[in-house]
């Protein structure tokens, strides 16, 4: 990711999070967020719990398309 986006904010608004909602579901404390958002500096930890975070979102719209296909197909050979 460019160096220059602040990450926290960007996955925030992405996700469609506050800063407090984005620290609990990666499971930190708010003022860790807090600092990040507003230095731009974070930890290598954060950096990669935020992509993991990034990577399951992205899996489960796979999934959702996944199952919506099956469920057409699925009324197609019925």
């Amino acid at each position: 990711m460019d160096k220059d986006i602040n990450i926290v904010k960007k996955v925030c608004k992405e996700l469609g999070v506050t800063q407090k909602e984005l620290a609990e579901l990666l499971g930190v404390g708010v003022d860790t967020i807090n600092k990040s958002a507003s230095t731009g500096k974070v930890s290598k930890q954060l950096e990669t719990s935020i992509y993991m975070l990034l990577e399951i979102k992205n899996l489960k719209n796979k999934l959702t398309t996944f199952n919506d296909l099956k469920n057409i197909l699925k009324n197609i050979i019925s």
